[in-house]
């Protein structure tokens, strides 16, 4: 198994594949760029660019791409990206495909979290302008996640093992507790919090602006750049954490740093953007099923399916019910439903 770990990253397969992976993202981005309820041309792309003459030629396509295309289509890399990773390296350390985020009751765990604190701190706390808030946002997410991703490996793991089903079940069972303590917020908000609340639990990218762009990057960078460290160990520790630790790997250590790492991340998009579903299962998902199981290809390969996905739905939600939006949330579950089903059916052996 170690030899095939250490061959997929010189195989034909998994270099076309980055390839078009590439080319995928690039077509993703320029098309998120050009689509919407007010469709661009590629004259007011470059107008709005370039200028024409030294003036640009449509102010208000200027506003559109510079104010709220580009910032949105930058949330989404991120957002569809950190999400992504997130869920490969928790799907590489509870040694499971079916570990994502939402699963796991990890998202609802932040949901839950930033909802009080957005019911807590009344509609003028959340305001995107308001980096404070914001940023405050993210430190409940954080710690809602963890406290969430913490509490279901309590619960599914025994004796160095880590039970499927006990993970499923304890992921429901945190996942319902979470939406009762986001009903009960919801049930006692005020008006404005209860309509922010609203929005936000249903996912979205239209609230993306740069100073929220600015303030999400730090966090989904550097997370990221962590978890990507630990490749090689996760490879290690997938041949079971007895022969990991014979390596030299400080299995507990390292699973404290990956967890922390992939919750950092997933509390940090889901506080900006809402519960975005089932991005953090398909994209690991698909990528491993095409360029292999080496977490040191798979996590960077996930980031950039999950942003691909995410460039994706984005762009489909603002063209599906124009001059209207669906939110990207309902969107994602729409389309990862059905591959989680496949999936599940796939790891139990029903077909």
């Amino acid at each position: 198994m170690s030899t095939s770990l250490r061959a997929i990253g010189g195989s034909a397969t998994h270099k076309w594949f980055r390839a078009a992976l590439y080319l995928v993202f690039l077509l993703a981005a320029v098309l998120s760029l050009f689509n919407g309820s007010y469709p661009l041309d590629c004259f007011d792309v470059l107008s709005a660019i370039l200028g024409v003459n030294g003036q640009p030629q449509d102010t208000a396509a200027v506003y559109l791409l510079w104010s709220v295309r580009l910032p949105r289509m930058i949330m989404a890399i991120l957002v569809g990206g950190g999400l992504a990773l997130a869920g490969g390296a928790l799907q590489g350390l509870f040694r499971n495909p079916l570990a994502d985020p939402a699963l796991l009751g990890i998202s609802s765990g932040a949901m839950a979290m930033v909802a009080l604190g957005m019911a807590g701190g009344g509609a003028a706390l959340w305001t995107r302008t308001q980096l404070g808030g914001q940023a405050l946002m993210i430190v409940l997410g954080f710690a809602g996640s963890l406290l969430a991703a913490s509490w279901v490996y309590r619960l599914a793991t025994g004796q160095g093992q880590t039970s499927i089903g006990a993970m499923l079940l304890a992921g429901m069972a945190v996942t319902a507790l979470s939406g009762a303590v986001t009903g009960l917020v919801i049930y006692f908000a005020d008006d404005a919090a209860l309509r922010d609340i609203t929005f936000w639990t249903l996912g979205s990218l239209g609230g993306a602006q740069w100073s929220t762009v600015s303030l999400l990057a730090p966090f989904v960078l550097l997370a990221s750049w962590g978890l990507m460290q630990y490749g090689r160990t996760l490879d290690l520790m997938s041949l079971g954490e007895q022969n990991a630790a014979s390596t030299g790997v400080a299995v507990q250590r390292a699973k404290g740093r990956i967890t922390a790492l992939a919750t950092l991340l997933v509390g940090a998009c889901v506080a900006t953007t809402g519960i975005i579903s089932f991005v953090a299962l398909v994209a690991p998902h698909l990528v491993r099923l095409i360029a292999g199981a080496s977490h040191r290809q798979l996590l960077p390969m996930a980031g950039l399916m999950g942003a691909c996905l995410l460039l994706i739905a984005d762009t489909l939600a603002r063209v599906l019910v124009p001059p209207a939006e669906l939110p990207i949330g309902i969107l994602t579950a729409l389309l990862g439903a059905p591959f989680f089903l496949w999936l599940l059916r796939r790891s139990f052996h029903l077909v």
